[in-house]
């Protein structure tokens, strides 16, 4: 019995067993998940500094870029195939932005299917998503992986309100919602301009995904208030300045109290927003909203609810504080149900067969075959995330981008089979995926059916 917790405590909340990890955890399996509640260290180091001064880089090419297509000696030796090829200063350095901010993305990929800490990779997957940025121009690619290091990694542990101050203050954040643009309509700087307006993209979000979640009880009246009360919330980027990142701009604050949820918060300047933040992350409906997502998104598409009330309840005794909330669901029977039936997102599914197959160096590939699969990191196109739930993720193309990539890895990988599916399934490893391994006509084809067969595509 042992054994099986072991492995339903590395497939279910982590990205699989490797080697011997389900000996040397079978002894504690929910202790080996409970040493894992702590602030992950990122195996990357692209930072916002870096996307500042890769932007930075950008704009000073560009000055170069007038005189390199001004030379007429060069223009003169190139005909018009080569001219038009030719890849200016500034294309360079965006390139190789780029490229870095890639490479920042493929390294927790490659780190989550080699280490042993998969359920730290797998709530920093669920909190990535639930404060989801894209990559929707080109200084939010270089913004969006940065977010997760900074404000989500840190605080895997601590108590909710922390990472929400955390993520929204971040200049990913801030940025890609459009908030360095809110001016509340009486601040000191729409007195002297035209141009003044409001801007309530992040505030919507914060109500509607982040916190309480659509179908509570605010209201478009709240929404205003919270976006008056987070007006001036900008970024700095100028990386000269020792205060780059988060800035909070005094004159573009809207005066005034704001009454939001009909809780009163005297008028004042940065600290409004952050006492609505608080207040925000540690109400009931936040404390439902998130914990239910945390259940449907490691244990079932439809989460006993049992399970959403206790950890909501420790929820609000604790303030939010997100060990023990995650532990209240870690102690609930439903959480070592021996029936697997939640169905691997195809990022859940990509990490596990690199390290089923222990193939973490081809991480590389990741990035491209998730796009394939409708799963890009950062990427998802809107606030809301990435979905969930097994019906966004079965359909047909989606199970053929699924064969294509466990063929891949089986072309790649040199491993007897049969060794891999005992360590990566153990007693779950069914007698008729046994028998399809043992039967298969060739080693290729018995690795593939491997990845494919439903005990590793259910957790």
């Amino acid at each position: 019995m042992k054994m099986l917790s072991a492995e339903i405590a590395t497939s279910r909340f982590a990205y699989g067993a490797n080697q011997k990890d389900l000996s040397n955890i079978s002894h504690d399996p929910l202790q080996w998940l409970a040493e894992q509640l702590t602030p992950l260290t990122m195996p990357h180091s692209w930072h916002t500094l870096d996307a500042i001064q890769a932007e930075a880089n950008y704009r000073m090419a560009k000055k170069q870029d007038s005189k390199v297509m001004a030379e007429p000696v060069m223009m003169n030796m190139m005909d018009e195939g080569q001219a038009k090829n030719m890849r200016l200063p500034s294309q360079k350095a965006r390139r190789q932005a780029f490229k870095l901010a890639k490479e920042s993305q493929i390294s927790v990929i490659k780190a989550a299917a080699e280490k042993n800490n998969g359920f730290q990779y797998r709530l920093l997957d669920f909190f990535s998503n639930h404060f989801s940025v894209s990559q929707t121009n080109p200084k939010m690619r270089l913004l969006a992986p940065t977010l997760e290091a900074e404000a989500i990694a840190p605080n895997l542990s601590a108590k909710f309100s922390d990472m929400l101050m955390a993520v929204i203050k971040h200049p990913a954040m801030i940025y890609y919602l459009n908030n360095e643009q809110s001016v509340g309509d009486r601040s000191a700087i729409a007195k002297k301009r035209k141009n003044k307006g409001l801007n309530e993209n992040l505030a919507r979000e914060i109500l509607e995904l982040h916190t309480l979640g659509v179908n509570s009880t605010y209201s478009q009246t709240d929404v205003k208030e919270l976006a008056r009360a987070i007006s001036g919330w900008s970024v700095n980027f100028n990386r000269n300045n020792k205060d780059y990142g988060f800035e909070y701009r005094k004159w573009a604050h809207e005066p005034g109290n704001r009454i939001i949820l009909g809780n009163r918060y005297p008028a004042g300047e940065i600290e409004q927003g952050e006492r609505i933040l608080f207040d925000l992350a540690n109400h009931s409906d936040t404390a439902v909203h998130v914990c239910f997502k945390l259940a449907r998104h490691f244990i079932a598409d439809n989460p006993d609810l049992h399970l959403v009330t206790q950890m909501a309840t420790t929820w609000m005794k604790t303030q939010g504080e997100l060990r023990s909330v995650i532990l209240t669901m870690l102690n609930h029977p439903s959480a070592w149900d021996v029936k697997a039936v939640k169905y691997k997102t195809p990022r859940h599914f990509v990490i596990s067969s690199l390290r089923a197959s222990r193939a973490h160096w081809l991480a590389w590939a990741a990035p491209g075959v998730l796009e394939q699969m409708g799963q890009a990191p950062f990427n998802a196109g809107s606030p809301a995330g990435y979905a969930d739930i097994a019906d966004s993720w079965n359909g047909g193309k989606a199970l053929v981008s699924r064969v294509e990539w466990s063929g891949f890895i089986a072309a790649k990988v040199k491993q007897e089979p049969m060794p891999l599916a005992e360590n990566a399934l153990g007693t779950r490893l069914s007698k008729t995926t046994r028998q399809a391994i043992q039967r298969a006509e060739s080693r290729q084809q018995a690795m593939s059916l491997l990845l494919m067969s439903p005990e590793f595509q259910f957790v």
